[in-house]
């Protein structure tokens, strides 16, 4: 075999080599993961991207729902610590810190830690990347925290099948290196008509029920949380107000937030945040 023979046998290796590795698709980057230790998941690039600054309050400032913060902390801090934990599901009134409690516990179980516990933000409209996800994250020897904000499935959404078996389904399973945690103002995370539908269709009612709420039983925990009382509410505006040291009268600022609630029509932990921000912005004082 002569020289040019062998030189172009060579370039064709080289070619096919190359259109083969294109076809793959791109290669997952390496995950620096000293770089943070919160992260969102960009599923177009295969990739986690570091948050430097997660948006989150300090987990004193969550008033009127110490018992479910007492559970998922726990929750939180076992799995941290290299002990079985449960997958969770914190579902319920709007606006009572069901997001804000995850990245708060997280933070603060990293405080009570020498292992830095990493949180991974997965976006609703990418659940049917979670396996692409699991494989990057079975084998990065973190301790993950991934987590899902406002969880829910329309009527033709069928994504949720990913999730069942990313979370305790398929052959492989969800890894011990992973906990789940998702919100949802759905205790089921589907439509209630969706699940009636399926059951005046089916020719048996039971199992098409029995597939669509199945999903929830894949969280081992779930966490309710319910519209908050008056007491409640001022003492979130109380623990803000002295949080951030704004300097009004506290009688004074009680009724002005009562006010604020009454015409948004709710209480909850939202609406005192929004108070707190309109009064700090009159007092010209920063948060």
């Amino acid at each position: 075999m002569n020289d040019e023979i062998l030189a172009a046998i060579l370039t064709e290796l080289k070619r096919l080599a190359d259109a083969a590795e294109r076809s793959a698709g791109p290669k997952a980057p390496v995950v620096d993961w000293a770089a943070a230790d919160c992260f969102v998941w960009a599923p177009e690039r295969l990739a986690l991207q570091a948050v430097a600054r997660p948006n989150r309050v300090d987990l004193s400032l969550i008033k009127g729902v110490d018992h479910v913060k007492s559970i998922l902390h726990d929750n939180t801090e076992r799995f941290g610590a290299g002990f079985p934990a449960n997958n969770v599901l914190l579902w319920g009134a709007r606006g009572m810190g069901k997001s804000s409690l995850v990245k708060a516990v997280h933070a603060a179980v990293n405080d009570a830690l020498s292992i830095r516990l990493k949180l991974v933000e997965v976006h609703r409209e990418d659940i049917d990347t979670l396996p692409a996800l699991m494989d990057i994250l079975k084998t990065s020897g973190e301790r993950i925290m991934l987590f899902c904000d406002d969880l829910s499935f329309d009527h033709d959404d069928t994504s949720y099948k990913s999730l069942k078996a990313a979370l305790d389904g398929g052959v492989e399973g969800r890894p011990d290196n992973v906990v789940f945690y998702a919100t949802s103002n759905r205790r089921h995370l589907l439509p209630r008509n969706m699940i009636e539908n399926e059951q005046s269709t089916a020719i048996n009612p039971s199992e098409a029920v029995e597939e669509k709420v199945s999903l929830s039983d894949r969280f081992g925990l779930w966490l309710g949380f319910h519209k908050c009382s008056q007491d409640d509410y001022l003492a979130m505006i109380d623990g803000y107000a002295d949080y951030f040291k704004l300097t009004a009268a506290r009688e004074q600022m009680h009724a002005e937030a009562l006010e604020w609630a009454t015409t948004r029509g709710s209480r909850s932990g939202r609406v005192a945040w929004q108070f707190i921000q309109d009064l700090a912005g009159r007092l010209r004082q920063t948060l």
